[in-house]
C-alpha cells in the first residue's frame, strides 16, 4: 500500500465499532503490599490452557495499576447479571478508591491472595508473569493457579456502551 492510500482511522469511529462486540463484564482484583485495588474490564482472552493462562488489558494511566504490577498476583472474577452494580462500583462511577470498593460484595483470599467474589460465574487466581504495554494500556498476562466456577445464572455483558444480560 503506497502511503497516500493509508486512511488513518478516527480514534471515535474505532471506539464506536468497538462498542457493537458484546463482551463479558469482569472484575479484576488485586491484594498485596501495595494494597488493594479493583477493577471493571471487558478486555479479557484465553491464551492457553497448559499451562492455563489469561491476559487482561488495564489502561496505564488507571491509579490502580501499580498496585496489580507490584503485588504480582490478581484475579479475575466474571460477573453475573445480579453483580450489576459492582461492575459500576469497580469502573470508578462512584467516589470510592481501593480498598473501598470492596465494602460491597462478599469477598474472599484467594490461594495467592488476591480477592474473590463470592457471587461471580467463575473466578480465576493468576500469578503476573509477564507485563507488555500496548497503546495507552497494559497487558497483563497471568498464569492460572486456581479456578472456581458456580454453574447457575445469566453473565453479564457489555454491548453499546450499556450492560445487557447473556443467554442461560
Amino acid at each position: 500500500m503506497r502511503a497516500e492510500e493509508v486512511v488513518m482511522l478516527d480514534p471515535q469511529a474505532y471506539r464506536d465499532a468497538m462498542s457493537e462486540i458484546a463482551s463479558p463484564v469482569h472484575l479484576v482484583a488485586t491484594d498485596g503490599p501495595a494494597g488493594l485495588a479493583g477493577m471493571t474490564v471487558t478486555a479479557l482472552a484465553s491464551i492457553s490452557d497448559h499451562p492455563p493462562t489469561l491476559l487482561v488489558c488495564i489502561n496505564r494511566n488507571s491509579p490502580s495499576a501499580a498496585r496489580f504490577i507490584e503485588n504480582g498476583f490478581f484475579s479475575v472474577n466474571s460477573l453475573c447479571v445480579e453483580d450489576r452494580p459492582l461492575a459500576e462500583i469497580f469502573a470508578g462511577r462512584t467516589n470510592e478508591h481501593f480498598a473501598e470498593k470492596f465494602t460491597h460484595g462478599v469477598w474472599r483470599k484467594g490461594l495467592t491472595g488476591a480477592p474473590l467474589l463470592e457471587s461471580a460465574l467463575a473466578n480465576f487466581d493468576c500469578r503476573l508473569i509477564e507485563v507488555k504495554d500496548v497503546g495507552t494500556h497494559h497487558i497483563f498476562f497471568g498464569r492460572v493457579e486456581a479456578v472456581a466456577r458456580r454453574d447457575e445464572g445469566p453473565g453479564l455483558l457489555y454491548q453499546r456502551r450499556g450492560y445487557r444480560r447473556s443467554a442461560e
